[in-house]
């Protein structure tokens, strides 16, 4: 899009009102730079212009993110805030930087409920949680004068549509354009906004989709389905998988593959420059991308998606192989898109895909501007493919007479052989796919403790807020009822929990319910949870060694499942238990037995459990399911151990994502959960603990939001758009590295203590200790001494010395040896040029041995 501050008719400081004057500002910033809108978009403006809503539900590729900014363009002429939300924080990034080329950078403001830059700018960028928050906080006095929501399909989904509901219920006075491909039938929401806002509704839903799609179902094996496409010059294509697992192996299979000339791949090369790929799943995708393969799930680190993104959108990557991710309005060229098939597991079940799940993937094909068709390609499943295959050589047989002429043998034609369990799927299931509407969108509200903060935080009433939410939303009167029920319940649990109390008399804003004074300024309360862990964490002994970690296991109790985690550290638990048992001579019977009991580590299981059987007395709605006792913080920051070792110590390559996503939640659950009156200076160190090691996983979107509130810093290269700036060194937050160094080295310390030698060959084989040289260590000491101190005064300060010199850290951490002595000490360097690229200390051992006899 073009810059479109020049044709503004009007500004905030001087809003016009003139419809004609904005259609005509507006026409005017498109034929500056030679374009001209669609019929469609043309009647989109026109309405929104003159005042009425509008929803558009027209296809991919047709323009409806034109309409979105003629919307905002509109608004800024009047003089009204605008709010743009999307459902993903790409693409919130996406339309933030879009925004800003085309109103500049003091005009536009981006939240994501992780962080926000100019959040008071007359334009705002932002998930659709952050909209319906506002909403919940301010209701009818809210300045909000249009709002574009987009991808407004997932008003439909069952765990994040409340958010996309809020806003229409809340915030009467505002203008609304409600964008999708994937709507199916909105004449609810039509009447629903006509009788809530006293404005009129355009629909705007028989636009063409600029580039015609073609299906086709595959009976060959998928290799030569993508030979095909590639030697029918198809490519750019998308291999959609409904595993990350199979995504990532078949980015690998095709590895080898050749599908950039020369030119390319110099060119890709220039593009990737000096970008950052970890160890792990980094190199993988390093040396994929420069091949010109992509892989694009939910598993991998934004900064990886963010990178196969922009790649993709260059034209340069031929084939993506990945999830449905990239199925959700990042703007990318693909020419075909390939489906592995039409069933996916959601969660509870693997089921055929539903008409709006298909329509969402297959209309990713085809870009205008780029093709002139795009092709929608379906795999049949294996099964169907080895059937036809063998059925067409028992054809070749009968023509050729070598099959019998008896009815018996007959009986040995082939079928189908569907495994146990397997969902099928046939040509007749593309061909409904393909021609079926999208399904009607159903309402999912639901109330939650952070909600009702929210309204609580409102003036006036927050009773008759609540009420108002649930009594004029979209749900069924049976559904209304149970909520306002558990709404009521909710606030009970708060009140007990001292999070709100009720006033006698109302305060200045007409509030009888209130916070309590002592709580953070952005306190919140995301999990169903919360008050129950604040109420333990208040319970807790102040004079207990183990404060600050059971503080942090309860948080972690009330978190959402990182279930591929778990399931790594069970199988982890189990791998060294077996070694163990077959060590000490137990029988298979006894071993199986035992075997069936190791699950992932549960701190304060047995406490927490018997805690909220009680508590769930007097709160019916807690649900036993939302508490899950788990140590992954806790596992990381009391063995030291980097993001890159936990992820490779569980084999999380492909998940690296998932455990940034559990850390990052767990941060800000700590932050913004626990009231300050429970927080210890030990607590608070953790938390900071916390976001450093958050920040240095991954701080790509951080930094692109922080390079515009900076822009003389920022660099004039074609590979700037791909490489991430660098976030604030680790090195000049010693304190935090400090903490992180001392944790490094305690790790050490307990493997040296439990002869596992293994695992420190597995930290140290790059600075030259591998296992036999551990060992060797082990030996010399153990010839020595019985044993290592791991308890009380061996985790002194006083045997930890740093020697903190500019460029490199002199790190000793001497052992606590049965007489005292301390002349054992395990001493490493440590990189501050190498830690700050790496975001995460870059320990090298020097030598383990005699102080002063190595």
């Amino acid at each position: 899009m073009p810059s479109l501050a020049p044709f503004l008719p009007g500004t905030p400081a001087h809003p016009v009102t003139d419809p004609e004057a904005i259609v005509d500002g507006f026409l005017a910033s498109q034929e500056a730079v030679g374009r001209s809108l669609y019929p469609h978009q043309e009647e989109a403006l026109l309405a929104v212009a003159s005042g009425d809503h509008v929803i558009a539900a027209t296809p991919t590729g047709s323009g409806k993110t034109t309409i979105g900014y003629a919307a905002i363009f509109a608004a800024v002429s009047r003089g009204e805030r605008a709010y743009y939300t999307a459902p993903i924080k790409a693409l919130v990034s996406e339309k933030f930087f879009d925004l800003v080329a085309m109103f500049g950078a003091d005009m536009v403001g981006m939240m994501t409920g992780d962080s926000s830059v100019n959040h008071d700018a007359p334009i705002i960028v932002c998930t659709a949680e952050i909209l319906a928050n506002h909403a919940l906080r301010d209701g009818e006095t809210s300045d909000v004068g249009l709002a574009v929501m987009d991808e407004f399909h997932f008003y439909g989904d069952s765990q994040r549509g409340w958010a996309w509901q809020v806003p229409l219920v809340e915030l009467p006075r505002c203008q609304f354009v409600l964008m999708s491909a994937t709507l199916g039938d909105v004449s609810f929401f039509v009447e629903d906004l006509e009788a809530r806002t006293d404005r009129g509704v355009t629909v705007v839903a028989d636009a063409p989709r600029p580039v015609p799609l073609d299906f086709r179902w595959s009976l060959e094996p998928l290799p030569d389905t993508i030979q095909r496409i590639l030697a029918e010059r198809d490519a750019p294509v998308y291999i959609v998988h409904f595993t990350q697992k199979d995504a990532l192996e078949q980015a690998q299979a095709l590895a080898g593959t050749k599908v950039l000339d020369r030119e390319e791949q110099e060119r890709i090369r220039e593009l990737i420059g000096d970008f950052r790929f970890s160890k792990g799943f980094g190199q993988i995708l390093s040396r994929l991308v420069r091949q010109g393969i992509g892989v694009h799930h939910a598993g991998m680190l934004p900064k990886y998606r963010r990178l196969v993104e922009r790649l993709a959108q260059s034209g340069l990557l031929k084939i993506i192989c990945g999830t449905d991710t990239l199925g959700v309005g990042i703007n990318v060229p693909i020419r075909t898109v390939l489906l592995t098939g039409l069933a996916k597991y959601d969660g509870r079940r693997t089921r055929l895909l539903n008409a709006r799940e298909f329509h969402q993937i297959a209309g990713r094909a085809g870009r205008a501007g780029f093709d002139t068709v795009g092709h929608v390609v379906v795999q049949a499943p294996e099964w169907t493919i080895e059937f036809e295959r063998e059925r067409a050589k028992h054809a070749a047989r009968q023509e050729t007479g070598a099959v019998p002429n008896n009815a018996k043998k007959r009986k040995k034609e082939p079928k189908p052989k569907i495994p146990d369990g397997a969902v099928t799927w046939s040509e007749a299931n593309l061909a409904r796919l393909v021609e079926n509407p999208p399904e009607p969108l159903r309402p999912h509200l639901r109330i939650t403790s952070s909600m009702l903060l929210a309204l609580v935080s409102r003036p006036g009433d927050a009773v008759a807020a609540g009420r108002h939410l649930i009594y004029a939303s979209h749900q069924t009167r049976t559904q209304q009822v149970a909520l306002a029920r558990q709404a009521l319940e909710l606030l009970r649990g708060l009140r007990d929990a001292d999070i709100v109390e009720v006033l006698a008399e109302p305060d200045h804003l007409g509030r009888r319910i209130v916070l309590t004074e002592d709580l953070q300024l952005d306190f919140t309360m995301n999990q169903p949870l919360a008050p129950f862990a604040i109420a333990m964490i208040d319970s807790l002994d102040e004079e207990s060694e183990t404060l600050t970690m059971d503080t942090v296991s309860i948080i972690e109790a009330i978190l959402e499942d990182p279930h591929q985690i778990l399931l790594a550290q069970q199988s982890a638990a189990k791998g060294e238990l077996l070694a163990e048992l077959k060590a000490d001579g137990v029988e298979y019977t006894e071993r199986m037995a035992l075997l069936d009991e190791v699950t992932w580590p549960k701190p304060l299981a047995d406490d927490l459990e018997a805690a909220l059987e009680i508590y769930r007395r007097h709160h019916p709605w807690v649900r036993e399911d939302d508490l899950s006792p788990k140590s992954v913080v806790r596992e990381i920051y009391e063995t030291g151990q980097t993001f890159s070792e936990f992820v490779q110590r569980y084999g999380l390559q492909r998940s690296e994502g998932i455990v940034l996503r559990y850390l990052s939640d767990a941060y800000q659950a700590m932050r913004r959960t626990i009231p300050q009156d429970l927080r210890t200076d030990e607590l608070e160190d953790v938390i900071e603990w916390l976001g450093v090691l958050v920040r240095g996983i991954d701080s790509s979107l951080l930094d692109e939001w922080e390079a515009l509130a900076h822009p003389e810093d920022a660099e004039d290269d074609a590979a700037s758009a791909l490489r991430p700036s660098t976030p604030r060194a680790l090195s000049a937050q010693t304190k935090v590295l400090r903490q992180m160094v001392r944790a490094a080295m305690w790790q050490r310390v307990e493997l040296f203590a439990f002869e596992r030698e293994e695992r420190l060959g597995q930290l140290d084989a790059a600075s030259g200790w591998d296992r036999r040289r551990w060992a060797e260590a082990m030996d010399a000491y153990y010839d020595t001494y019985d044993e290592v101190g791991i308890d009380g005064s061996a985790r002194s300060p006083q045997l930890l010395v740093i020697d903190e010199e500019s460029r490199v850290w002199h790190v000793r951490q001497l052992l606590d040896d049965p007489q005292g002595h301390h002349d054992w000490a395990i001493e490493a360097d440590l990189d501050l040029e190498a830690t700050d690229e790496a975001g995460e200390p870059v320990l090298a051992i020097t030598a383990v041995g005699e102080v002063g006899g190595y």
